[in-house]
């Protein structure tokens, strides 16, 4: 008898966790796959409309203040919109002032269309002023 014979005891548990830390390895390399392909999705959309590129205000006026709202625009793009001049004072006697433009700014920048804005319950009058001093800035960087 020249050959010996070799058992090997496997554990069932040790075969289960085997298994298990398999799994969720191929789990994990599936789900870092998926999140880090490159998506057709994110890349810039041509919005069909045309801007002479640059920056561009509007006057709003609340309670004898006046105020600039800036809005910066690229070739076919809404880039940023802001209050140029706004103040503590300002900000004092309309708490809900910045946040209206900022959601306001938000929708613009996902949808790049300033008919498809939302206006906010909280501040629906103050949202409007807004949206149409946008809507003034946006029509002077608009290309014919």
């Amino acid at each position: 008898m020249g050959s010996r014979t070799k058992i090997v005891v496997l554990h069932m548990k040790e075969i289960i966790y085997t298994a298990i830390f398999a799994a969720l390895g191929i789990i994990l390399i599936v789900l870092l796959v998926i999140m880090f392909r490159p998506d057709g999705d994110e890349s810039i959309t041509d919005t069909g409309r045309r801007y002479t590129p640059g920056i561009y205000t509007s006057s709003l006026t609340l309670n004898n203040t006046n105020l600039e709202v800036e809005v910066s625009v690229d070739e076919s793009h809404i880039n940023s919109i802001r209050f140029s001049n706004l103040d503590e004072t300002v900000t004092t006697m309309y708490p809900l002032i910045q946040p209206a433009i900022e959601e306001i700014a938000e929708q613009v920048y996902e949808t790049q269309s300033l008919d498809e804005v939302t206006l906010s319950e909280d501040t629906p009058y103050t949202s409007q002023i807004i949206l149409d001093a946008i809507r003034d800035a946006v029509e002077k960087a608009a290309v014919e």
